[in-house]
């Protein structure tokens, strides 16, 4: 089991313990039947406040991969945070379950659930943070150049909860980050001196930047994500409007390393913050990504259950 016990935000883990996540996610993932029964007997439950496709379907079918089995629990199941606590909540979960996924709207929320209960918590994802996906992601350019060190990674649009994850994966990994955004769309300040700190001992460089064409010079990926996030849906016209010159078009995506490489964490809003044919690109590997959710998550499953 690991010495951490939580998956809250990458931050809390050190640079030795993802890199290892990102190796047994890779063995996981060659050697797919030698975990059948890694976890049987074990069970999941999978808390839902937000929709979801990728999330609950690579946690459910990464339980039933490996011998064990996934509750999903949306907001209409529980009492969460309406009427009974979430600590009270946390309580009850831990009673009956090995470990407990969670999608919230606050980051709050995942926290509480990780303090008042007695099990496992993943944060499968919050307003403030994403680190399931930043783990497959950088399992995807790891796959994909051999190397995560000085390899630069520029995130354009949105500084949100992806971006945010991201810069705490690369201080740990080491990783050349830089988030591009309009001003007033810059990833919380904290996030990012903690990241710049983090950094100092791996030799990762972290930077934020308004000029989305200079801080593609020299990119090796490509990264962004949906403009509106759910829960912003009446600040649509005004973001469409701030973050046009961000949009991953054929053009900008141009800027970046002629063997760059395209990466999203979808779902795409295709015509908004990317276009068809970026999408759609031979070095494209936004699929790749998708399926390696199934796969990181595994890695933390087995881990932490």
């Amino acid at each position: 089991m690991a010495r951490w016990r939580h998956l809250i935000s990458l931050a809390d883990l050190s640079s030795e313990e993802i890199s290892g996540l990102l190796s047994l996610a890779i063995r996981i993932k060659s050697e797919r039947a030698e975990y059948r029964a890694a976890l049987t007997g074990r069970t999941l439950g999978m808390v839902f406040q937000k929709r979801s496709t990728r999330t609950r379907i690579s946690f459910e079918v990464g339980m039933l991969e490996l011998g064990g089995a996934a509750l999903f629990l949306s907001a209409d199941d529980l009492q969460l945070g309406r009427g009974e606590t979430v600590a009270d909540t946390a309580r009850v979960l831990s009673r009956y379950l090995d470990g407990v996924m969670a999608r919230t709207n606050a980051h709050q929320d995942i926290l509480d659930l990780a303090e008042y209960g007695t099990v496992p918590v993943i944060n499968g994802l919050s307003d403030l943070l994403h680190p399931c996906q930043a783990l497959a992601d950088y399992l995807t350019l790891l796959e994909h150049f051999g190397s995560l060190q000085r390899l630069k990674l520029v995130y354009l649009g949105d500084g949100n909860n992806v971006a945010h994850s991201l810069l705490n994966g690369a201080a740990k990994l080491g990783v050349h980050a830089v988030v591009a955004c309009p001003p007033g769309y810059e990833p919380d300040p904290k996030i990012v001196d903690a990241a710049r700190r983090d950094g100092a001992a791996t030799g990762a460089k972290i930077e934020i930047c308004h000029d989305p064409r200079e801080a593609l010079r020299g990119a090796q990926a490509v990264y962004t994500d949906v403009w509106v996030s759910m829960g912003q849906e009446a600040e649509v016209e005004r973001r469409k409007i701030e973050l046009a010159a961000y949009q991953v078009n054929t053009d900008l995506f141009a800027c970046a390393e002629p063997d760059a490489v395209f990466l999203h964490c979808l779902p795409a809003h295709r015509g908004e913050e990317v276009t068809d044919e970026v999408v759609d690109h031979e070095r494209s590997l936004v699929f790749d990504q998708a399926e390696n959710r199934l796969h990181a998550q595994k890695a933390v499953l087995l881990e932490l259950l």
